[in-house]
Parts: C-alpha cells; sequence; structure tokens
C-alpha cells in the first residue's frame, strides 16, 4: 500500500510492530531494531519528521506494554497487596535514576547518540557486559539470591542500569539483568525484577510522550501507522510474552542473546565500512 509524501508505510507500521514484542521482552533493545531495521532495509524511516518517529515509537512501546501489563496481572496484584516499606523503597529507587535522567538528558542523547554507529556500539558493550555478568554469577555454587531478597541497594542498581538503558542499544532489560546477576540474584530472578522494574518506566515514558504529542496533534495521514503499529507491538508482545517468560525464568544462559547481539552490531559496522551513510540515520 503506498503511502502519503512524509508518511510511514503501513506495511512497515505493521513489520515494525511484530518485531517490538520478542525485541522489547528479549535482552537486546527493541529501540536499537526500530532504528537499524529500517535503514538495513533502506526503508525511508529516517526521512519522516521526527516528531512523526518520535509518535510512532510511543505507540510502539505502549502497546508492548499494555500487553506485559495484562500477562503480569496476577504478580502486579500480588505485588501491590503485599507492598511493604521496604519494597517500595526498592522500587523507588528502581525508578528514580531513569527518571532524572531522561527529564535531564534524554533530548541531548536522542540527538547525538541516535545513529548506527553509536548504536551498534551500545548492542555490543551491552551484550558483552551482560555475558560477563551471567557467565561470573553462574559460576558460584548456590543458585542466587531470590527476588523477595531485593534491598535498597539493589533497586540503587537497577534504577542507574535502566538510567544507563537510554543510551541507544544499552537495552532497558539487557542493563537491569546485567545489574541483577551482577548482584546475585539467580536467573529466573533477575528476568522477574526486570520486568517489575521496566513496566513503570514504559508506561511512564509512553504516557508523558504521549501527552504532549496529544498537545501537537498527529498528522492525520500518520494515524494509520500509528493505530497499526501499536495494534501489532500489542499482538506480538501477548504472542511471544509466555515463550521468552518461560525460557527467561527457567534459567536459560543469556548468552545467545548477547551473541546476537554482537552479531547485529558487527552487521551494522559492516555496512557503515561498505556504505557509509551521506546522513546520520536518526
Amino acid at each position: 500500500m503506498p503511502s502519503a509524501e512524509g508518511s510511514l508505510a503501513l506495511r512497515h507500521a505493521v513489520a515494525l510492530g511484530l518485531l517490538q514484542g520478542p525485541a522489547e521482552l528479549a535482552p537486546v533493545s527493541s529501540s536499537a531494531h526500530t532504528e537499524l531495521v529500517p535503514w538495513l532495509a533502506r526503508w525511508p524511516y529516517a526521512q519522516l519528521d521526527g516528531e512523526a518517529r518520535k509518535s510512532f515509537e510511543v505507540a510502539l512501546h505502549a502497546g508492548a506494554a499494555l500487553a506485559l501489563a495484562i500477562h503480569m496481572r496476577g504478580e502486579l496484584r500480588r505485588e501491590l497487596a503485599g507492598l511493604s516499606p521496604r519494597r517500595a523503597g526498592v522500587i523507588a529507587l528502581s525508578l528514580a535514576p531513569p527518571a532524572l535522567v531522561g527529564y535531564a538528558l534524554g533530548p541531548v542523547v536522542e540527538r547525538r547518540l541516535g545513529g548506527p554507529r553509536s548504536i551498534a556500539v551500545g548492542l555490543a558493550g551491552g551484550g558483552l557486559a551482560m555475558a560477563l555478568a551471567d557467565t561470573r554469577a553462574q559460576r558460584r555454587a548456590d543458585e542466587g539470591r531470590a527476588s523477595e531478597d531485593a534491598t535498597a541497594g539493589d533497586g540503587l542498581a537497577l534504577g542507574l542500569a535502566q538510567a544507563a538503558a537510554l543510551i541507544p542499544g544499552v537495552s532497558r532489560n539487557g542493563a537491569t539483568l546485567t545489574a541483577a546477576r551482577a548482584r546475585g540474584f539467580g536467573r529466573g530472578a533477575a528476568q522477574a525484577l526486570s520486568w517489575h522494574a521496566g513496566l513503570p518506566i514504559l508506561f511512564g515514558a509512553s504516557a508523558l510522550k504521549g501527552a504532549r504529542m496529544r498537545r501537537s496533534g498527529a498528522p492525520r495521514e500518520q494515524r494509520a501507522a500509528l493505530a497499526l503499529g501499536g495494534a501489532s507491538a500489542f499482538l506480538s508482545t501477548l504472542a511471544s510474552v509466555r515463550v521468552l517468560d518461560r525460557r527467561l525464568r527457567d534459567g536459560h544462559a543469556l548468552w545467545p542473546y548477547s551473541l546476537y547481539r554482537c552479531l547485529l552490531a558487527a552487521l551494522v559496522i559492516s555496512r557503515l565500512r561498505r556504505h557509509p551513510p551521506g546522513v546520520r540515520a536518526q
């Protein structure tokens, strides 16, 4: 289906929405894939207006966050019912750093670190750190700490990891898994902490950016792409969450995700060397 000039093709919106679910849930950086897939496929995504791209990415994250909340509704009810001051402090400390850093530095990071090269560096660096933390933790004789044992220091570590994930390619899920494994949590507990810490950030960022988008108003020709992208992200997240949840919480190693990230980064660097971009991809 042809697209109006300056708008996102509907088939591309659906494809990126379908990719959003598994990329959001796995520690591989969904934002990196949203930027790199169109660049590698030579779609005219980078030629869209900056606000149009941001609006579309908000729709993707909102769809994925809603699906993840539906999947985790039982856990969230139990979490709220048994919320203690200690647990509330852990949650608050996991949210404060990304909220503060995002508010203060978010636009600067988007402007200066949004190109393929910096994304590739974030993918490779974050992937290697995740593999190292997972391998070192697995060498311990015990099964690792449980998520219920999280302290204020753990909450702050998760929060700093989420703040670092504002760098494109690092991955919020990957960074929090790395932090949790480095602090001795078992693989299943690390995944639970990662998703619990990340869900409020996903909702908060989507709500904030959505409110800004609503004030400015989405162009009429862009509304169908926003709706299809958000709906596709919702459905792909629902379809993949059980498989990835079971795999990650059952204690599977994280190195395959690290290897994938490094291979994707190598592909990007190879492409840049062969075809240096005239204009930086956003």
